[in-house]
């Protein structure tokens, strides 16, 4: 029995990837740097496919290297930071965000739902305090990342009570895609100041969430959009 997990070269998807396995499980890992990827599945002694989300037909591809591996978990850590005022952007921008964050995760957890329903498993999508928050220049990710909430809620309700389904809402974390923002010392350390917490986020804050919702431990929680942002969803 393995766990899924999607984006495992981000700084999310391989925190919770080493957490699973800490605890005794077993991964297998999805992304698209070949190096990275390998690196990190040597450390973990786990199983992984390179490939594109945005490849046609990539769960196949996933599911061909897994054969007969039944799962009971499936993170989908993908995601992108696509910031732009409304007027300077085009329709590819939108298409493109949600074909990445939405379309693929949609397609995932489509090729994983038989083996999931089986095993009484467990889906972790993500999405971002953006969307309830509402911040300038976020219309492109904030729209798509709003759709992974509504799925969320949607898939819930059609899975249960055979698959459990729950997401993640991040404030910024310290990751890849975020670093053009945060390795600006004075703007990283402006945003540490809007978060109650007073700090940004690491990988870790919302891997160990991920790991709780894909375990047993949180087998009563279903269709919840929990903030893991400092505080910045909420508080003032």
């Amino acid at each position: 029995m393995k766990k899924l997990i999607l984006g495992a070269t981000g700084s999310i998807g391989s925190s919770l990837a080493k957490k699973v396995v800490s605890e005794g499980g077993e991964v297998h890992l999805v992304g698209r740097d070949k190096a990275t990827l390998s690196k990190i599945a040597s450390e973990l002694n786990s199983t992984f496919t390179t490939c594109d989300v945005l490849e046609e037909n990539f769960s196949e591809k996933i599911f061909s290297d897994l054969g007969d591996t039944p799962i009971n978990g499936l993170a989908y850590c993908v995601g992108s930071i696509d910031l732009k005022p409304i007027k300077l952007t085009k329709k590819s921008d939108y298409m493109q965000s949600f074909n990445l964050n939405l379309v693929s995760a949609i397609e995932i957890i489509r090729r994983a739902s038989d083996s999931l329903k089986q095993n009484k498993g467990s889906i972790v999508l993500f999405s971002t305090v953006a969307v309830r928050r509402g911040f300038t220049n976020h219309s492109i990710v904030s729209s798509a990342k709003g759709a992974i909430e509504g799925l969320t809620v949607s898939l819930a309700a059609e899975f249960a009570p055979n698959i459990r389904v729950n997401c993640i809402a991040p404030s910024i974390s310290k990751s890849k895609i975020a670093n053009f923002i945060l390795k600006n010392e004075k703007m990283a350390d402006s945003i540490a100041k809007m978060h109650p917490l007073k700090r940004v986020g690491e990988g870790s804050d919302s891997a160990l969430v991920a790991n709780f919702l894909l375990s047993d431990n949180s087998s009563w929680i279903t269709g919840q959009i929990l903030g893991v942002d400092g505080g910045r969803s909420s508080l003032t």
